[in-house]
C-alpha cells in the first residue's frame, strides 16, 4: 500500500522550486491581474445598476483585503494563498453579477491556469477547494445566482459536481504540464550540476593558476594553483580584489591588466612584468583573459589563467645577450655593433667617430705564452677599453684580436679616444688566473669620422684601412683615415677580382708559369728551374706576382692557385724530363697550413707512376715557419715521406735561421739575395756565406745562392764552393717556350753566359 501511495505521489509535482527572483516576478504579475480583475468587476457591477450593488460590495469587500494581504504579508505561501482566495472570490462575484451565466464560470478555468504559475500546492489547492465550496455551498443556497439554468437550479449539487469536475480536469492538465516542467528542470539541473562539477574539477585541480573576477576587480573564484602561486590563503576575505594581490606593476606607463581585459571584446593575451610584494622578486606573467557577457551584452565576469614566464623571458634575455655580446670579453658582437652603429649614424645629431684596434704581434703572444694567456689578454684589453672610452660609447670585439669603438661627438673626439687608448696601454695588462702576471701590449689604431646617413660598412672599412696603415708603419700608433689610404685597399680588391677571374677561366692561359734557371757552379749548366706564376689580363698584359699574390694569400685563393702552379710545373718537368734536373715550386704559409695540402701533393704524384719524385722541390720561406699555425716540422716530414725535396727559401732573413736549419728536414738552403749582392767587396758577407755553406754540407744539404746579378759575385760564389746559383746574371724568369729554347741552346753549346764546359773532364772553366 505504501509503495502504491509513494508511486502515486511521485506522479504529482512536488511544488516549489522557484528562486526568489522568479517567484517575486510571478507573484507581482498575479497581484496586478487580481487588481485589474477587481477594477473590472467594480465597473461591471456599476454598469448593471442597483440590482448588483449588494454582490459588488460583498465581492470588493473580500477581494480588497486579499490584495492588501498579498502585498504586506510575509512568506511566500500566505501571500500566494491570499491571491488565490482573491481570485476565487472575484470569479464567484463575477458569476453572481452575471446571475449564474454559464460562460461566467470560464473565469475559474482562467484562474486555475494563472495560479499554476506559482508552482505551489497551497495557492493552487486553496483555489480548487474554494471553487468546490463555492459551487456546492453557494450553489445550494443561492442557485439562481450560481447556475443560470433550470436543471442546475433544480439539482445544484449535481451541477456543482459537474462544474467542479471540469475545473479539476483543467487543473489536472495544469498539473501534468507542471510535472513535466519539473522533470525537465530536474534533468537540466542534473546536467548543469554535472557540468559544474566537471568545470569545478577542471578549474580547481588544474596546475595552471586561474581566477574569475568582476569588471570591478572583485575576485569571485580562484583555484588552488592560483592561491599557491601568489601565496594566498585558501579562503579569501570578503571584498578581496585584484588590487589586494601581492603584486605591483613595474612599468606604470603600460595599460593596466584589468583595464586591458575590460576593453577587449575578444580573448586577449598580455605579458607584464610585476614585482612580488612578499619577497621583492621580479616576475613575468602571461595572462590569457576571456570575458563572459550577459544577454544584454554587458561584461559580467572575466576568466583569466596566468602563466609565470619568468624563466622563459630570462632565457630569451640570455640568448639575446649572447647574440649581442662576445662570449669571451662580454663586449658587443660584430653584428650588434653594426646594428647599433647604423642607428647611431641615422640619428645624425652629431658626427660619429669609429676607432679600430688590432693588437700588435698577437700571434707571438699566443705562440709564446699559450692560447689561454691570449684569451686573458683579450679579456684584460676589453676591460681596459671599457674604462677608457666615454660613457655611451659602443665597444665591440670583431673577432680574433680586433676591437672597435664608436663614439658620438664633434670632430676630433675619435682621435682623442684613440690617443687615450694608447696612453692607457702604456701600463702592462694584468693577466692570468691565480698567479697574476703583467704583460705589455701595444695596439695599432685607426680612426675615422662620419656625419649623416653613411653606410656603417663604409665607416668600419675606413677605420680598418687606417688601422692597417698604422700597423704597416710599425704599430703602437694612431692613424687617422684619409682618402689616400683607400688606394691600397682598392688595389687589393682589384687584385682579388683579377685572381678570381683568372682562376674561373683557363688557368693555363690566364695564369701561365715562367721559369728562372738554376745554374751549377761546377758545370755551368742549367740543373734546375724555379717555377714562377704570372697573370695574363684580358687585354694580354702580363702581371708579376707583386700584383696579385698578396691578395690571393689574404683571401685564401692562394690554395687553388698554388695547386694550379704545382700541377702545371710537374707537367713541364715531364715535358723536359731528359733535359732538366728538377723544378722547384714555392709554397705559401697559407698552403702549408691547409690540412688537404699534403694529400693534394700525394694525389698529383700518384698519377705519375715511375716519376722520380725527388725532381720536385717545394720551397718554404722562413716567414712561413714563423707564421704557420700548424706544426711545420711534422708537415714537412709528411712531404718528405712522399719523396719530394724541401728547400728553405730566403734563408738568413728570419730570427732563428740556424736553429731552423738544424731542426727542419730541408734538402736545399737558398741564400737570400741580401747576402749575395756585393759579396765580392764585402769580406763579412763572404765569411757568413762560407759558414752557412759549411753548416749545410755538414747537415747533408745543398745550397743555392739567389739574386746573382754581377760577374764578381758569381766568381766569388764559385770560389766559396756554392753548388748552384740563380739570378739575372744568367737569366730573368722566362715563358716556357723561351726557357725551353734557352735550355736546348745550353745543352747544345755546352756553355752558358761566358762559361764553357769541358765535356771530357766535366769541369767548369772560365771562358
Amino acid at each position: 500500500m505504501a509503495t502504491w501511495m509513494t508511486r502515486l505521489r511521485d506522479r504529482f509535482p512536488t511544488g516549489g522550486g522557484l528562486n526568489d527572483e522568479d517567484w517575486a516576478g510571478r507573484h507581482g504579475l498575479l497581484t496586478v491581474l487580481l487588481a485589474v480583475f477587481m477594477v473590472f468587476l467594480t465597473l461591471f457591477g456599476l454598469w448593471q445598476g442597483d440590482d448588483s450593488v449588494k454582490e459588488l460590495l460583498i465581492t470588493d469587500a473580500l477581494v480588497l483585503p486579499s490584495l492588501v494581504a498579498a502585498r504586506l504579508m510575509r512568506g511566500r505561501r500566505p501571500r500566494s494563498l491570499a491571491v488565490a482566495l482573491g481570485f476565487a472570490v472575484s470569479c464567484a462575484g463575477f458569476v453572481a453579477l452575471c446571475d449564474g451565466l454559464t460562460e461566467a464560470h470560464f473565469t475559474f478555468f482562467i484562474a486555475v491556469a494563472a495560479l499554476a504559475l506559482y508552482r505551489d500546492w497551497v495557492p493552487f489547492g486553496g483555489f480548487l477547494v474554494a471553487t468546490v465550496v463555492h459551487h456546492a455551498g453557494f450553489g445550494t443556497l443561492q442557485s439562481d445566482h450560481t447556475f443560470g439554468h433550470g436543471p442546475a437550479q433544480a439539482h445544484p449539487l449535481i451541477w456543482a459536481l459537474v462544474h467542479g469536475s471540469a475545473v479539476l480536469a483543467s487543473a489536472a492538465f495544469q498539473l501534468v504540464a507542471w510535472r513535466f516542467n519539473e522533470i525537465e528542470e530536474k534533468r537540466a539541473r542534473e546536467d548543469l550540476n554535472e557540468s559544474q562539477a566537471q568545470l569545478g574539477v577542471a578549474f580547481d585541480e588544474t596546475p595552471v593558476p586561474m581566477a574569475m573576477f568582476t569588471p570591478a576587480g572583485l575576485l569571485v573564484r580562484t583555484n588552488s594553483a592560483y592561491r599557491e602561486w601568489l601565496r594566498l590563503p585558501d579562503e579569501l576575505p570578503d571584498g578581496f580584489t585584484i588590487h589586494d594581490l601581492p603584486l605591483s606593476t613595474v612599468d606604470e606607463d603600460q595599460v593596466g591588466m584589468l583595464q586591458l581585459l575590460i576593453e577587449a571584446r575578444e580573448p586577449v593575451t598580455a605579458t607584464r612584468q610585476f614585482r612580488r610584494l612578499d619577497d621583492g622578486s621580479l616576475i613575468w606573467v602571461q595572462a590569457h583573459g576571456t570575458g563572459i557577457y550577459g544577454p544584454d551584452g554587458d561584461l559580467r565576469l572575466i576568466f583569466v589563467h596566468c602563466i609565470d614566464v619568468t624563466a622563459v623571458r630570462d632565457h630569451e634575455a640570455e640568448l639575446s645577450y649572447q647574440v649581442r655580446h662576445d662570449s669571451l670579453t662580454g663586449l658587443l658582437s660584430r653584428k650588434a655593433f653594426e646594428h647599433d652603429l647604423t642607428e647611431l649614424l641615422a640619428d645624425g645629431a652629431e658626427p660619429v667617430s669609429v676607432i679600430y684596434l688590432d693588437i700588435d704581434r698577437f700571434k707571438t703572444i699566443n705562440d709564446g705564452n699559450g692560447h689561454t694567456t691570449g684569451d686573458d689578454v683579450l679579456r684584460a684589453l676589453a676591460g681596459r677599453l671599457s674604462q677608457v672610452v666615454p660613457d655611451g660609447a659602443l665597444v665591440a670585439r670583431l673577432g680574433g684580436d680586433e676591437f672597435i669603438v664608436a663614439v658620438q661627438g664633434p670632430a676630433g673626439s675619435g682621435l682623442r679616444v684613440g690617443n687615450g687608448i694608447l696612453a692607457a696601454l702604456a701600463e702592462p695588462l694584468t693577466v692570468g688566473g691565480n698567479e697574476k702576471a703583467e704583460l705589455p701590449v701595444s695596439v695599432s689604431v685607426g680612426v675615422t669620422t662620419a656625419s649623416g646617413s653613411v653606410p656603417a660598412d663604409d665607416v668600419v672599412l675606413a677605420a680598418d684601412t687606417a688601422m692597417y696603415a698604422a700597423k704597416r708603419a710599425g704599430g703602437n700608433r694612431v692613424q687617422v683615415y684619409t682618402d689616400e689610404l683607400r688606394v691600397p685597399v682598392q688595389q687589393k680588391i682589384a687584385a682579388e677580382a683579377r685572381v678570381r677571374r683568372a682562376l674561373a677561366g683557363d688557368p693555363r692561359l690566364t695564369l701561365p708559369l715562367w721559369f728562372q734557371p738554376v745554374v751549377s757552379t761546377e758545370t755551368g749548366r742549367i740543373v734546375g728551374a724555379e717555377a714562377l706564376v704570372r697573370m695574363r689580363t684580358p687585354d694580354g698584359e702580363i702581371l708579376s706576382p707583386f700584383h696579385f699574390i698578396e691578395a690571393a694569400e689574404e683571401t685564401g685563393l692562394i690554395v687553388p692557385l698554388g695547386e694550379h702552379v704545382l700541377r702545371t710545373a710537374v707537367e713541364h718537368l715531364l715535358q723536359w724530363s731528359d733535359r732538366l734536373g728538377y723544378i722547384s715550386v714555392n709554397v705559401s704559409p697559407r698552403q702549408l697550413a691547409e690540412p688537404d695540402f699534403v694529400p693534394m701533393v700525394e694525389s698529383v704524384l700518384a698519377a705519375l707512376p715511375g716519376f722520380d719524385r725527388s725532381r720536385l722541390v717545394l720551397e718554404i720561406t722562413e716567414t712561413a715557419l714563423f707564421t704557420s699555425a700548424v706544426d711545420v716540422s711534422e708537415r714537412l716530414n709528411a712531404l718528405k715521406r712522399l719523396g719530394v725535396r724541401i728547400a728553405l727559401d730566403d734563408f738568413g732573413t728570419g730570427y732563428s735561421s740556424l736553429t731552423w736549419l738544424k731542426s727542419l728536414p730541408a734538402d736545399i738552403v737558398k741564400l737570400d739575395r741580401s747576402f749575395v749582392a756585393g759579396l765580392a767587396e764585402d769580406a763579412r758577407k763572404a765569411s757568413i756565406i762560407e759558414a752557412v755553406l759549411w753548416l749545410a754540407r755538414s747537415l747533408g744539404m745543398s745550397t743555392i745562392a739567389e739574386g746573382v746579378e754581377e760577374q764578381a759575385d758569381w766568381e766569388a760564389l764559385r770560389t766559396a764552393g756554392c753548388p748552384a746559383v740563380q739570378g739575372y746574371f744568367f737569366s730573368k724568369p722566362l715563358p716556357s717556350p723561351e726557357f725551353e729554347a734557352m735550355l736546348l741552346k745550353s745543352i747544345e753549346r755546352g756553355t752558358f753566359e761566358g762559361v764553357h764546359l769541358d765535356e771530357t773532364m766535366g769541369t767548369a772553366v772560365a771562358g
